[in-house]
């Protein structure tokens, strides 16, 4: 089995093993968290909707009528469905930087993959964006993803450093990354906005959201290395029985 094909099935199989457990904790302890945030969404009084005007004069203007999936089955259908097909993206993703960067992903070492994972693609934007529940005030959403994805890849990159680096070069590279993003903070809105959501809900939300990440991150970065150890083995052998 060639390299690629390698990290390719074991991608997708750890990422639809992580994705299908995501959705099961989701489900439980998330997914009851939106649907409360949704009750308040819908009872907000009409001058807690006053940015949906405000964005309709700036000609961002939402279909009433735009298709969403209906409650119950095919909501939760259509979630597992992109939770599995986000996990296998994140798999590939840890399996190219794991070849690019010339650390194997390991059943051993899996655990700081997926550790790295959790900091540069949840926590670390966290600090500045905290997962947000419907109803919740928040800034223009082009700024809020421009800032999420520097503040992935900057603490991405600055992770590797200190794997890959171990000198104290990397570990100043590393820290400048790091803190770079919470240097330069992320897009907020004015104080005056408010939210139709309770503090103590949001609050419990972001917590449960954070400890589901991070759930899936240590579950996906040693599956994907016992794979890809599973693999490299089984491919091993085939060769040395065509060579025998």
């Amino acid at each position: 089995m060639k390299l690629f094909q390698r990290i390719f099935f074991a991608a997708v199989l750890a990422g639809l093993a992580a994705g299908i457990g995501m959705s099961a904790l989701q489900q439980w302890k998330v997914v009851p968290l939106i649907y409360v945030a949704e009750t308040y969404e819908a009872s907000a009084p009409a001058h807690e909707h006053a940015d949906a005007a405000a964005s309709a004069a700036d000609g961002h203007v939402h279909d009433a009528e735009a298709w969403a999936p209906a409650d119950g089955p095919e909501r939760t259908a259509y979630t597992v469905l992109a939770n599995v097909l986000a996990s296998i993206g994140f798999a590939l993703l840890l399996a190219a930087l794991s070849v690019l960067s010339g650390i194997e992903i390991t059943a051993a070492n899996g655990a700081l993959w997926g550790l790295g994972g959790f900091l540069a693609f949840q926590l670390a934007p966290a600090v500045g964006l905290p997962p947000e529940l419907p109803g919740m005030a928040a800034a223009e959403l082009g700024a809020r993803q421009l800032w999420w994805w520097g503040t992935a890849l900057s603490t991405g990159a600055g992770l590797l450093a200190v794997a890959r680096f171990r000198n104290s070069i990397g570990i100043a590279v590393a820290a400048l990354l790091l803190l770079a993003p919470q240097i330069v903070s992320a897009p907020q809105l004015a104080a005056e906005h408010g939210s139709a959501v309770p503090a103590e809900l949001a609050s419990a939300y972001a917590a449960a959201a954070l400890a589901v990440g991070a759930a899936f991150w240590l579950c996906m970065g040693p599956l994907l290395g016992w794979l890809n150890q599973r693999f490299a083995r089984a491919e091993a052998r085939t060769m040395k029985g065509a060579h025998a």
